[in-house]
């Protein structure tokens, strides 16, 4: 027996485990992309039903833009239904290695990271909405008439909520930073300002751009920054005492 056919033989067992775990995983995505897919034309119908913007035309500029749209919602909502899976079953591949409190905060932080990403993407709606709404009636003030793409229209509005969910989850990240020692919950409040700024930034790189859209969506997230160097004070506590 050579060396290839004694490495199958002693990881065969791990190695059926993984495929069996990908498979699953390629399956929920199958599904969640078809719920997208499927959904996308009534979702589309609702959302037309209830955006109240009376200067503005949404219109279809190719034949095929409602199915490309459709395929963008699929991918999205398969992707954003099968990252919390992978992550578990990724949990439960290594679980065997993890300790007993690394094991109870690694299955907390997925109904928290999912719940903190939602937050922040109907927050991103919102203020998406409010700021689409701010730009129609400049057009129309200035006597621009606004005939908006509806793939580009609802995409744009998909990605900048999608991004401000995930900014919604950085406290995991630094949450975990903290209990590997990484960083400390007294540096970061000291560097409270440097955080702000970068907070600022980032959000500015989103649209809308206006001053008001940008205060709106930087808040929550410097509130979500103080409370997260604020529950993770007694990391840095334990920290000391061990020491």
């Amino acid at each position: 027996m050579n060396n290839f056919q004694k490495s199958i033989q002693k990881y065969g067992t791990y190695i059926e485990e993984l495929r069996w775990r990908i498979v699953l995983i390629t399956k929920a995505f199958i599904v969640f992309f078809a719920i997208g897919f499927f959904g996308t034309t009534p979702a589309v119908k609702l959302m037309m039903q209830y955006i109240n913007m009376p200067d503005v035309t949404i219109v279809a500029t190719s034949p095929f833009q409602l199915i490309e749209l459709a395929m963008s919602v699929g991918f999205f909502v398969g992707s954003l239904f099968t990252v919390p899976l992978v992550v578990y079953h990724l949990y439960s591949f290594l679980k065997p290695g993890l300790l007993p409190t690394e094991r109870r905060w690694f299955l907390l932080s997925l109904p928290v990271g999912l719940l903190l990403f939602l937050t922040g993407f109907a927050y991103g709606c919102g203020i998406m909405y409010y700021g689409i709404k701010l730009i129609a009636v400049m057009n129309a003030d200035l006597g621009v008439a606004n005939y908006w793409d509806i793939g580009t229209f609802i995409s744009q509005i998909v990605l900048t909520a999608s991004l401000l969910g995930l900014l919604f989850i950085f406290p995991i990240v630094i949450t975990f930073l903290i209990r590997l020692g990484a960083i400390t919950a007294r540096a970061l409040a000291e560097k409270r300002r440097h955080a702000i700024v970068i907070i600022v930034i980032i959000v500015s790189l989103l649209p809308p751009t206006d001053g008001v859209s940008l205060i709106l969506m930087s808040l929550p997230l410097v509130l979500i920054f103080e409370l997260t160097v604020f529950f993770n004070r007694h990391a840095d506590n334990h920290r000391s005492l061990i020491v």
